[in-house]
């Protein structure tokens, strides 16, 4: 098939795309690099730097895409919660331009990247596809939003689309030729890429924050992910798009980490003692958030096949190798 990425020089839309281009489809990206890097991108793609607000300028009717997958979104939960505008905007107003291209040009398949951020719940049960949804923060009302764009397109007329929500993507993915895709944002705020920094001596010190919630060990409990698992049920959701129907498929390992057997997971594989800081709770964050991927495993014939210590070994070389400023992974 040929197929347009967006985001496809980011993290999760890199990987996506090399293993498009491994599977034999044509493969072409749009990224305006805000966030995106260069060294990420597969070299047999034809990439167009821009940004998905001028996806109409690709997405033509002689193009004949068969599919689009999207990715380009700002996804800083703290950054949007100080600056929603950039969010509508680059989100809402990015995604509507996406979707007038894909009507305009007549595109029968499309693959969301959304959020399982946008659920909520007393955190006592795996959230699954027809748990309640309440967005706490703009990042994930864009998610939301998004999705109900897209289910309305799909009911108006022939696109078939899948949206799949993510639970904490992490790890990193090694290509053929050495090179390594891993997570980069600037500023950092997940958990695994934190905790790495840590040990590679990048922060002084890991703070735990709350140590006192209603789990195991008094941590929270999250959903983590491998990117390459997360990728294959890309290709997967490509092959189950039927016209006119919106999908939505939680993708999770179904039972979740605390924020202490991650932290003792990434001192393991690493063999660095690094100092933790206990502090508060923040405010907002739910004892438990882990999905269910009952639906992705019936349906798509997904489940996560990478075991936690085997993701953070992964993040472990890729940063070592950002650490050590490999040519290969410099920004540019």
């Amino acid at each position: 098939m040929k197929l347009l990425v967006t985001g496809g020089a980011g993290y999760i839309g890199s990987v996506v795309a090399h293993q498009l281009v491994a599977a034999g489809h044509q493969v072409e990206i749009i990224d305006d690099l805000s966030t995106g890097h260069m060294t990420n991108l597969p070299g047999a793609a034809t990439f167009h730097r821009m940004s998905i607000h001028q996806a109409a300028d690709i997405i033509t009717p002689d193009a004949g895409f068969d599919g689009v997958l999207h990715f380009a979104a700002s996804i800083e939960v703290a950054e949007s919660v100080r600056n929603p505008e950039k969010y509508w905007y680059q989100n809402i107003e990015g995604g509507l331009a996406l979707l007038r291209a894909i009507r305009g040009a007549g595109v029968p398949r499309l693959v969301f990247s959304s959020t399982g951020s946008l659920y909520h719940g007393d955190g006592t049960r795996p959230f699954d596809e027809t748990a309640e949804i309440r967005p706490q923060n703009p990042y994930a009302a864009t998610k939301a939003t998004i999705d109900m764009m897209i289910a309305g397109e799909c009911g108006a007329g022939r696109l078939g689309a899948v949206s799949l929500r993510y639970f904490n993507a992490c790890g990193a993915a090694k290509l053929g030729d050495g090179r390594w895709l891993g997570e980069r944002h600037d500023p950092e705020s997940h958990l695994i890429p934190i905790l790495l920094q840590t040990a590679l001596g990048e922060r002084e010190s890991f703070t735990l924050y709350g140590t006192d919630y209603p789990t195991e060990d008094g941590t929270c409990r999250r959903d983590y992910v491998d990117v390459r698992d997360l990728c294959d049920a890309h290709l997967m959701a490509l092959d189950v798009i039927e016209p006119g129907r919106h999908e939505i498929f939680n993708l999770g390992n179904g039972q979740g980490f605390s924020n202490r057997q991650v932290l003792e997971t990434v001192k393991a594989v690493t063999g660095v003692d690094f100092p933790v800081v206990v502090g508060a709770r923040r405010p907002g964050d739910p004892a438990v958030s882990v999905a269910s991927n009952e639906k992705a495993h019936r349906v798509l014939g997904w489940k996560p096949t990478i075991e936690l210590v085997g993701t953070i070994a992964s993040a472990w070389e890729f940063h070592q190798a950002v650490h050590d400023g490999s040519a290969q992974l410099i920004r540019r």
